[in-house]
This record gives C-alpha cells, structure tokens and sequence, in this order.
C-alpha cells in the first residue's frame, strides 16, 4: 500500500523565498513567462524521468518551442536538457531496457518519430510519412514501434511506399488548387478547430531501425479517437506476445451520434479493413486499454449508457491470452466508488491498479486492489496527470498543479519497503517565489437536495476591512469542474490578481461529486443548476467583504450558455457586467451546426423534430427580449473555427443585444477555436476581458 510522504526537495529553479511585502501580484505577461511542464514518464529502472517544457519566446510573435528534459529522481542532481531543436520535441517514451527515448519532433516540419539513445549521439529519425507520426508506443521486446497517423483511407490499402506517395500528392493538390471548395458526403467531417474532411486516424507499426513501415487498421474507419472526450492518451496496445495491437476504435458507423467506442484487436500484419471487436456487447464506451505485467489480464475504462458521454467511467479487468484476446468475462472492481476514474497503471504485482480522477473540486490518486474490488485514496489534493511507476514499483511519478501553482513533476518514493522522500521538479521555481499568488478556500453552499462545493479566491493583498469588487466564473463543460489546478487560458489567479474576489462554484453537473450530481445537469441546463449557482451568489453576496454594487460573471462554453441565461433572467440585475466566450445561446440551431451530435441529443433527450418543447425550454433565444428588459452589458467573444459552439450562436446574441440598444462588444478571432490558444491572441483577450469589468465593475479594494 502507498503513503505519502512529506520529505521534500525542489529542482528545476532556484527556491528563493520572498517576503510577503517583495512579493508582487501576478501580471498577464507572467502567464507566458511560466514554462508549460508535461507529460513526466519514469525510466523503467525508476532512476530517472524524462518529461517535456514549453516555453513561450515571443508571445506577440507566437513563437514557442517545447523540449524534453531529464531528471534524476532521487533530486541530488539538477534537471538537464534533452534535447533542442528548437521546434516541438514531445511524446517522450522509453525503450523497455530504459536506454533510449522515442519521441515526436516537428524539427523536420511535419511531425515524425525520432528515437534517442541515452549514452550518446544525435537522436535518429525513424519515420518519413507524409501526414506525420505521433502517439508512438514501444513493442515489449523494443523490436517495433506502433503510431497514429492521420491518411486518406482510399489508399491504405496499398503497400506503404505507394500509399504515402499519393497521401502527400492528395495534400498537395489541395494546398496548391486555388479552389478551396469542401466536399463531404457524412458527418464528423470537422471537430472541435479544424476540417478532418476524409481523413481517418490510423495505426501503424514500423520496425525499430525505420523499415518495414505499414498500415494494420486500413478501412474508413478511425483507428484512434477523433474526440478527446474519449482518449486518456497511448489508447493502443501491443499484446503480450508483441504480435498484436488492441486499440480504442470510433464507432464503425454513425460516429457522429454514437459513443460506441469498442477496443478492437488486429494483427502486426494485418490488412483487412474489418478489426476483431472485443467488446460488441457493451453499446456504450470501451478506452484505455492496459496489459497487466504479467500478461495475464487486461484492463481498460468502460461506461453503460449509449450516447452518454459524461457517464461514470469505471475500470474493468478480463483475463486474456497471450495474444490478446479475452479468456473469461470483465469485471468492474471501480463500481464500489462513485467517482470517474482516468489513468489505468499496473503494478507489478499484476494484481493492483493506480488511477486518478475527479474528487471533490481535486484530484486523487486511488490504489485499486482487483482481487478484492476494494479501493484505497492515496493521494489527494490539486490537479493530477500522467500517473505513472517505475517497473519494480518503487517510484510513483506524475504531475500535480494548483490553483496557484503551475504544473511541476513529483516523484515518490512511496512504496512499503521503499525509501522516504519526495522530490519535487519545479521549473517555474523562482519566477513563483517573486509573486503573490493566494490559496482559495473551498466552502459548501447549501443547494437543494445537497450541498454544492465553491472555491473562493481573494486578491493579492487583500484587506479584509474594504469592499472588494466579486468575479462569478462559471465554469464549461456543463460535465466539468473547477479543480484545484493552474490553467493557460481561463486562470483565475490572473483574476483576482486585477483586484477581484473570484468565486467559483461547482453546480449540478459538475464531475467528482458522484455520479447522480454530475447527472442532474442532463436536460435542466436552466433548472438546478441555475438555482445552484442563484445559491452560490447569494452566499457571496452575503461574505463582509464583498461589494454588491461591483459584481460581474463570466464563462466559456457552457459558462457561456450561463451568461447567456443570466443576461435573460431576474439574475442578471445582480451583475454589472457580463462575459460570454464560445457560448450556446440558441440550442435549436446549435443542434444542427455542432459537431458531435452525440452531446446534444442526450442533453435534451432526442431529436429536435421530436420532442422540439425540449430544446426551446432552457434556450436563451426565447427569452431574447428580456435582453432590453434588464440591459446588462455583454462581452461576447466567438472565433470562426470554433466547431463545438459554432460561432452563429455568438452572431445570434449580439444581434439580439444590438437590436435592443443593450451595451455590446462582440470580439471575434478568425483564426481560433473554441480557446484561444495563440499566444498573441491571449495576451488581446485578456486585455479586452479585464477592461470590459474595468469599465462596468471597477477593480480594488474601497
């Protein structure tokens, strides 16, 4: 069993300490001075972990570079750099016999696999594939390696050689046609912030040394999830006997209504364009698929309603043969927690499981025992990612951030028998030590039915005998959660930094309160959730600190739909000001311009020319004029490549804003999707969104 332990030591800066009176509030340009650390995965010996750093260079200019850096984790060494091309070096995994790295680098222009042999020399490039390779795993003899690429599926049914030829003289002919006309014959053809048109996510396996590269999952299928909804990352395997790969496979049709998900199975050498399903007989998703070191076992996530794509997420565990294939029946041994569970992690003893998911505004680390179906919290508190252990099962690695701590990389030595300590990677520690950057305290807002969980964040310098001016972030999803975790876009550290109390409630519907909880946001976007979030102000209202007369919310995505709901209810009245990103405002026309159909026919029940009354009774757009009734201002910010949340719904409100002389300001980025991820691009919305409450809900403590 784990435990954690407190002994602690910090590489990657220099910890110098400032006074409190030294230290200064954060500022937007520090968000792109802060290094975006990732992805940590220990050596099989545990002696060392390998993990990626991105650093902003110019952020007016876009310019950032990512490279691999590596780390004793013992900490008695400092952090060195792996590698530096200058462009985009990720993906890091190591070789079985943990001498080499494979990773993905875009140093060529395209994103291709390069593998890096620890005791010297210049990493070896081991693809040339015209649509890039990425997601690459090992072989367990380290004899091959597998990867995801994106191709046309009308060739890949040709030899390699053939194949990759007319894939790059297909992109070619497009990128060089001064007709830009799109052409699709079913859907699913964009997603999230970009046109997939005709291409599928296939599997493909090469050898070590670069030869003998082909095609195993041919066919108009996507061998690889197009939604991150359903990819916890690596969501292919090789078998035990490295002679077959089990994969998570997007539904073979109506992948735009559909979650089914199914793990499929298909040899080294395949080339038929119909995969073995492993698990037909569950209509809902099947991800994440893990071999036990043994080889004995398989586990991987499941959920049980179709169509559902914010159902619990449980582990199950099946015996399996050497190839691959079940020998007995799944088991859940996570149905005993009410809680959705990510990451899968064997340990050696081929007998337990770490994961990690949501708990309670965090995140834990739960030891999973499969004989026994019995859970053990392990570790708890922030955000946690990229769970992972060294082979003797001694050393416990991922990375962990917080509301007022970017990520950093802990390594534990937690394991009984093992040595103590902890050693702590942190590469932003001295840029941290120089700023002000408060705790929030976590406080229960009584809502019906229950209790609801809200984070509340104070200023920088904050002086409990003033008036302070209050933020209402709401967060997206609406299965979502605001976590004890530092984010790049929505951070509400740079929030409260501008002079502001944040408040950030977690209303029906959002994830690591149980299941029922998460549930009760399906159809009723306007019902408990709303009043939830009434709950939640009125306990803000009533905090001796607070200005009521300087109040603004704001949200993206389902956040947004929020805003647009508060802008057209007795709610809106309590705000000076509010902030609309990415939003749904009109459901009836959001059904038939998003991309993943799935989620709304759940979320109201059916089609919209079936139960129609469903879709118009939480929408915004019928109640558009009680936009002049209350006149509360509105920032509405939409980008063109925003897929999810077409940017006709922002159109939509401000033309109903607009019509009824209601204060406005409709800001749109062209070449963004549903975030806003280009550095330049960020530090224009942060300016544009901190002088909107500027103007209507003036910052500082009176």
């Amino acid at each position: 069993m784990i435990r954690l332990l407190m002994a602690l030591c910090v590489f990657g800066g220099l910890m110098v300490e400032a006074s409190a009176a030294e230290k200064r509030p954060l500022q937007i340009d520090d968000l792109f001075k802060l290094k975006r650390v990732a992805d940590p995965q220990i050596s099989p010996d545990g002696k060392y972990v390998v993990y990626q750093v991105t650093e902003i260079l110019d952020a007016d200019k876009n310019k950032k570079q990512t490279h691999l850096w590596l780390a004793a984790s013992d900490g008695k060494t400092p952090p060195r750099q792996l590698t530096s091309s200058g462009k985009s070096d990720t993906h890091p995994r190591w070789s079985p016999d943990g001498k080499k790295i494979l990773f993905e680098s875009s140093r060529a222009g395209t994103p291709q696999l390069y593998v890096l042999d620890l005791s010297g020399g210049e990493a070896v490039k081991i693809t040339d594939i015209s649509s890039g390779a990425g997601n690459a795993i090992w072989s367990p003899d380290a004899s091959k390696i597998a990867f995801m690429s994106a191709v046309y599926p009308e060739f890949s049914e040709l030899p390699f050689t053939e194949s990759n030829k007319k894939n790059q003289e297909k992109s070619d002919g497009i990128d060089n046609n001064i007709v830009k006309a799109k052409v699709f014959t079913k859907l699913f053809f964009r997603h999230w912030d970009e046109y997939v048109g005709d291409k599928r996510n296939h599997l493909f396996v090469i050898d070590a040394d670069g030869k003998n590269c082909r095609d195993v999952t041919p066919g108009d299928r996507d061998a690889y999830p197009n939604s991150t909804t359903f990819s916890v990352g690596d969501d292919f395997v090789f078998s035990p006997d490295g002679k077959y790969l089990v994969f998570a496979a997007v539904p073979e049709k109506n992948e735009s209504w559909s979650t089914n998900y199914d793990l499929c199975r298909v040899s080294l050498d395949n080339k038929s364009t119909n995969w073995e399903n492993l698990t037909k007989d569950n209509p809902a998703a099947d991800n994440c698929p893990r071999f036990s070191p043994d080889g004995k076992k398989l586990a991987y996530r499941a959920q049980k309603k179709p169509g559902y794509e914010a159902d619990k997420w449980d582990i199950l565990v099946v015996d399996v043969k050497p190839d691959g294939t079940f020998a007995g029946k799944p088991e859940n041994v996570t149905s005993s927690l009410d809680r959705s569970f990510d990451s899968i992690v064997w340990l050696k003893d081929s007998t337990t499981i770490l994961t990690d998911g949501n708990d309670n505004g965090a995140t834990a680390i739960w030891d999973v025992y499969t004989r026994e179906k019995t859970l053990t919290k392990l570790i708890e508190g922030g955000q946690m990612s990229s769970v992972g252990v060294s082979n003797d099962g001694n050393k416990l690695v991922f990375a962990q951030s917080k509301l007022n701590h970017p990520n950093k990389i802990v390594v534990t030595s937690t394991l009984k028998g093992a040595e103590s300590g902890t050693v702590t990677i942190d590469a932003n520690a001295t840029l941290l030590a120089s700023l002000d950057l408060p705790r929030p305290e976590s406080v229960s807002v009584d809502v019906e039915g229950g209790k609801m969980q809200m984070w509340i964040l104070k200023p920088p310098g904050f002086d409990p005998s003033k008036k302070w001016p209050v933020v209402y972030l709401v967060h997206g999803g609406p299965q979502g959660a605001w976590e004890d975790g530092w984010s790049n876009r929505w951070n509400p550290e740079i929030w409260a930094a501008q002079g502001y109390v944040i408040a950030l409630p977690n209303p029906r519907g959002s994830t690591g309160f149980g299941q029922k909880f998460c549930d009760e946001i399906s159809g009723d976007w306007g019902g408990k959730c709303y009043r939830d979030l009434v709950a939640g102000l009125e306990v803000v209202k009533k905090l001796p600190y607070v200005d009521k007369d300087r109040m603004g919310s704001a949200g993206a995505s389902f956040g947004g739909y929020m805003q647009d709901w508060f802008a057209v209810n007795e709610i809106s009245k309590e705000f000076k000001c509010l902030i609309t990103h990415c939003s749904v405002y009109n459901f009836e026309s959001m059904w038939g311009t998003t991309d993943e159909l799935w989620f709304d026919e759940y979320e109201h029940g059916g089609l919209p020319w079936e139960i129609p009354g469903k879709y118009r009774e939480y929408s915004p757009h019928t109640r558009a004029q009680n936009l002049g009734k209350y006149k509360t201002p509105m920032l509405i910010i939409h980008n063109d490549y925003d897929f999810r949340c077409p940017i006709g719904q922002g159109l939509e409100l401000f033309s109903a804003l607009q019509r009824q002389g209601v204060p406005s300001r409709f800001v749109n980025f062209p070449d963004e999707g549903h975030w806003v991820l280009k550095p330049a691009n960020s530090k224009y919305w942060h300016k544009e969104v901190f002088a909107w409450l500027t103007k209507y809900a003036p910052p500082g403590g009176k």
